[in-house]
């Protein structure tokens, strides 16, 4: 475990994941031909609609094996290579469950930015993914030898954006064209990269010039007076004046990026071939091994209120994490998992403590994108999957039966857009459900169900380009051409005010009757606090044994919604008072009693619908700006902010989901096809009035069922 790094590749999209994740894949000896995102044949995106848009999808692992060299001589570490698992993961927000996923089981990572962007929207949401699950990373400044591309401005811009504590381990030596190797700062040598070697193997690690000297001196000097103001052995090697060897420092930098208290930055170009080898000896160097990290947390079954740590020992008890489900067409149903401790066999049966299920283990597979390799076991610290199990969803932990744990699940966004699906023809019925349900249990962010007012089939996910990949995965893999209608917005419903309200359900049919009474008093909530039910009840007005249907109609009234049939948010209800009939009164007339008793409250409490706003940031020419506000504007944006980079514009806009369908279209049309935009989920604001009488004219009545 020692040699073992488990990390993951993260960035805003099109800043070179993928092409630094082929780089590393050829230099350490797994592939022995590079493949390019343009020509969609690269290792990682081997997915069909992947190769067609050139973006990353879905995340792929992929485990390569690389020994340092010092001084031109092989180093390894007890005489053996180490052993890199990668996940290559999108960049894409609409994928943004791959990211999350991925981060709840690595022990690092490669941040990269873009050289000239610097850090965008994207990277801010994988660096808070990161933070969240508190992996160590490292950072990767890409695209040197881009025109504008600016090393310091990069790591400055971390520093700002995004709270960084990032300092240089490796600066590039020049950039644009003249981009020609890279520094490594704690050893003070140049590595200068053969300019007559297309493939980048051949450097040569040199003494440094004098200019060269100077700037790397600078470097060092704040690297560790950076180290010395968190770590107490560098500390008093500086308060004594004494000389601090390379490997003493990198020590250091190791247990400060482990405790999350050190980003070290990395220049290069991946493309360009120069400095992806520097790039994965700081993988070694300073990402921990799945000894480095904190022992993971768990829950024991029979007490989730307790804990008990889970640490990586071949030899206690199984336990793992199932963080990912994919349907292979040769083995089927594929479970990728992560070993926290103990060992995995081929053909032992484990626990699923989700479901309390035992599941045999068929096959264990070491995965190598889509390539599978049988292994007979796997042990802690490994990543890999297993068929044969057939009730294991992601977030299921599977362990030993003598010790059930539970590991915390990985958390999801709600989807933000929903659309009406149905097949072209009625035998495509059958497939497409089936095609749906196994594309839902791999994708938690994505949602089917049935309508129950319309009867129609919804389909819902993160984006636009979400239900486009869902639709054409069911074209491609399950042979079922679908039709599909206009994208519906996941609209909720609130109030803004107190409101009292009073309801009765009596039903008198010769016989037994039906009674039920209930006062209830709603109240705006804390914004994200979601819906509490409050029982005030005192005095046995309404007997204990109808509270739990008054709470159910309650809550089946802000599930459905008043204003427009979508769900409320934020909402506080009190139940103040009612009355019940000796022999009348059921659970059902009490149900039916508080949700007359909600909508008779929400009449009078101001109700508003709200909408999901996105933040946008459109990288333009100058040239294009005046459009890009125009139309931003046009669509009800807000503009936020305008930063000027060389030659560039960046505009950072607010605009409601509803006015961005068909955006990526209008944005190139205005520029040429030269600016780009990203978009991600901000918050929900109230829908104006003018708006709001349009979608309750049109009838836009069926809505997420979230």
């Amino acid at each position: 475990m020692e040699r073992t790094r488990n990390i993951g590749i993260a960035a805003h999209i099109d800043a070179g994941k993928t092409t630094t994740t082929e780089r590393v894949l050829f230099y350490t000896g797994l592939i022995h031909r590079m493949g390019e995102v343009h020509d969609g044949n690269t290792v990682t995106d081997w997915m069909e609609q992947e190769k067609e848009r050139g973006i990353t999808i879905t995340s792929a692992a992929i485990t390569c094996f690389w020994t340092q060299k010092e001084d031109g001589l092989e180093k390894s570490f007890q005489g053996q290579p180490f052993r890199i698992n990668i996940i290559d993961t999108p960049g894409h927000v609409d994928f943004t469950a791959e990211v999350e996923r991925s981060m709840r089981v690595l022990d690092g990572a490669v941040a990269v930015f873009c050289g000239v962007a610097g850090v965008q929207p994207q990277s801010e949401t994988v660096w808070r993914q990161a933070t969240k699950y508190r992996v160590p990373r490292i950072a990767f400044v890409n695209k040197m030898d881009r025109i504008g591309a600016n090393f310091d401005n990069a790591v400055e811009e971390m520093r700002c954006k995004l709270g960084a504590y990032a300092y240089p381990v490796m600066i590039p030596i020049g950039s644009e064209d003249d981009l020609s190797g890279v520094i490594d700062v704690v050893s003070q040598k140049a590595i200068v990269y053969d300019d007559s070697d297309p493939l980048g193997v051949e450097y040569s690690v040199n003494n440094l010039t004098e200019e060269q000297s100077l700037r790397a001196q600078s470097a060092l000097d704040q690297l560790i007076a950076a180290v010395a103001d968190k770590d107490d052995e560098i500390a008093e090697l500086v308060i004594e004046d004494q000389a601090i060897e390379p490997a003493v420092l990198k020590r250091a930098i190791r247990r400060l990026t482990c405790q999350l208290e050190l980003v070290p930055v990395i220049g290069g170009s991946a493309f360009k071939k120069k400095g992806v080898q520097p790039l994965v000896d700081a993988i070694i160097d300073y990402l921990p091994s799945p000894l480095d990290v904190p022992a993971m947390e768990a829950h024991p079954v029979d007490d989730l209120s307790s804990i008990v740590p889970v640490e990586a020992d071949d030899d206690q008890g199984f336990c793992g994490l199932a963080f990912k489900l994919w349907t292979d067409p040769f083995v089927g149903k594929l479970v990728f998992f992560r070993v926290y401790r103990g060992t995995l066999k081929k053909g032992s049966t484990v626990l699923n403590t989700a479901t309390g299920k035992k599941e045999r283990i068929s096959r264990v597979l070491m995965i190598q994108a889509d390539k599978r390799t049988d292994v007979d076991a796997i042990y802690s610290g490994d990543i890999a999957a297993i068929v044969g199990v057939r009730k294991v969803a992601t977030g299921h932990t599977i362990c030993s039966q003598k010790s059930p744990i539970m590991l915390e699940p990985p958390t999801f966004p709600e989807p933000v857009i929903s659309m009406a699906i149905e097949p072209r023809t009625t035998a495509d019925r059958e497939k497409m459900g089936e095609g749906l349900n196994r594309l839902s249990d791999e994708d938690p962010t994505f949602r089917c169900f049935t309508n129950d007012e319309t009867g129609q089939l919804i389909i819902a996910g993160m984006g636009e380009l979400h239900l486009e990949i869902i639709r054409d995965r069911l074209l491609k893999e399950f042979k079922v051409d679908a039709n599909a209608g206009t994208p519906q917005i996941a609209y909720r419903e609130t109030i803004t005010q107190s409101a009292q309200g009073e309801g009765k359900f009596v039903r008198q049919s010769g016989g037994k009757g039906q009674y039920g009474h209930v006062v209830i008093k709603i109240e705006p909530n804390e914004t994200g606090k979601g819906t509490e039910v409050i029982n005030r009840i005192v005095g046995g007005v309404i007997p204990k044994e109808f509270i739990p249907a008054v709470v159910s109609g309650l809550e089946e009234s802000v599930a459905g919604g008043v204003l427009a049939g979508y769900p409320m948010v934020d909402v506080k209800v009190t139940i103040t008072d009612g009355s019940f009939h000796d022999v009348d009164s059921n659970e059902l007339a009490f149900k039916m009693a508080a949700i007359f008793a909600f909508k008779d409250a929400a009449k009078d409490a101001g109700m508003i619908l709200l909408e999901p706003v996105m933040k946008v940031e459109v990288s333009t020419p100058d040239e294009y700006q005046g459009d890009i506000l125009g139309d931003m504007s046009r669509r009800r944006g807000k503009i936020v902010s305008i930063d000027s980079k060389p030659d560039i514009a960046l505009v950072n806009a607010e605009a409601p989901l509803s006015e961005m369908f068909g955006y990526s279209t209008d944005v190139r049309s205005l520029s040429k096809g030269r600016a780009s935009y990203s978009m991600e989920p901000l918050k929900f604001e109230e829908v104006p009035s003018n708006i709001l009488e349009t979608i309750l004219d049109t009838g836009q009545s069926y809505a997420i069922r979230a």
